[in-house]
């Protein structure tokens, strides 16, 4: 209980810093937003009033506080540039995004677990050197490449989609996850990649233990070794290390969601980066950080949860 606690107040502590540095990061670029609201033409009164509109007048420290508040109310502010609330702006979008990080895990999972056992189980100079170079090769690629292929050879050659036509989930379910299936896998290879090499790695050294030895010494084949001593073991980093994915995934989609036209909150953030919209950049910050810090937690809670030896730590 006092490892949870410990992590509980790492957490709101790391939020707290994050959402600091999401606001303070803004307010010292250069560039006034009310310029872009209204022109390089505004009169020095106008530009004056919207500053005092938007409360851009007020100290640093009160604008923070206030901002602080208000979002975890709920109230994310008010677009610069759509001059409607951010929270109403990213509730049909972010739900996109989830899905596509939802859709990408559960691909990582299924395909990664089943190869990663394969690749482990089986003892072949030949096989593993060919399995070695090749996931160093699928490690490397981008996935934003990954996805430029996809659109490429499934969109434009072979037509199982079309690029750019997204539907949303609220028009049919079914057409959205075809639409977001390549996306998601373009995520998910280089994470499949990586899964693969760290469960292949952590079953060929649990396999050389004293407990297997023993186990082989019975009387046990390597494969029923495997599946009724190793695995168990073996598999606990990997599930921490699929926990934590969950957070690198979503951020992931950001550059995904670009290049597929897909209308989520990457697409948004780099809109409003390039607008100056720093409310809706700010929420989007503040909620992709929480969710990497939250699921990191998760996943510290859970490790500890599988293996009680961290307890004594």
């Amino acid at each position: 209980m006092k490892y949870v606690a410990k992590k509980f107040l790492a957490l709101i502590i790391t939020l707290f810093i994050v959402s600091l540095l999401a606001f303070l990061a803004f307010q010292i670029i250069p560039g006034d937003p009310t310029t872009k609201m209204l022109g390089t033409q505004a009169t020095p009164e106008a530009i004056a009033a919207l500053r005092h509109r938007l409360g851009l007048d007020q100290p640093l420290p009160l604008r923070y506080w206030n901002w602080l508040t208000a979002f975890l109310t709920g109230d994310m502010g008010t677009s610069y540039s759509y001059n409607m609330p951010v929270r109403d702006m990213l509730s049909d979008k972010l739900p996109i995004t989830a899905l596509l990080t939802l859709l990408s895990f559960v691909i990582t999972v299924v395909l990664s677990l089943p190869l990663g056992v394969l690749a482990g189980s089986v003892k072949n100079p030949v096989l593993d050197k060919l399995y070695t170079a090749l996931d160093q090769v699928v490690m490397s690629i981008p996935a934003f490449f990954i996805g430029i292929l996809a659109c490429f050879l499934f969109g434009l050659t072979f037509r199982l989609f079309v690029p750019g036509n997204f539907i949303s989930y609220t028009v049919s379910w079914s057409a959205c996850l075809g639409y977001l299936f390549f996306p998601a896998l373009s995520i998910a290879i280089p994470r499949i990649a990586m899964t693969v090499k760290m469960l292949r790695g952590s079953i060929l050294n649990e396999m050389g233990q004293d407990y297997v030895r023993t186990a082989r010494s019975r009387g046990n084949t390597r494969r029923a070794a495997l599946y009724r001593h190793v695995l168990r073991n073996a598999l606990i980093p990997v599930i921490t290390f699929l926990a934590v994915s969950m957070a690198e995934i979503m951020t992931g989609s950001i550059v995904i969601e670009r290049v597929f036209s897909i209308p989520g909150i990457g697409r948004l953030l780099l809109a409003s980066i390039n607008n100056r919209d720093f409310p809706v950049v700010q929420a989007i910050v503040v909620i992709l950080a929480a969710w990497i810090v939250i699921v990191n937690f998760v996943a510290d809670v859970l490790y500890q949860l599988i293996d009680p030896r961290i307890r004594l730590r």
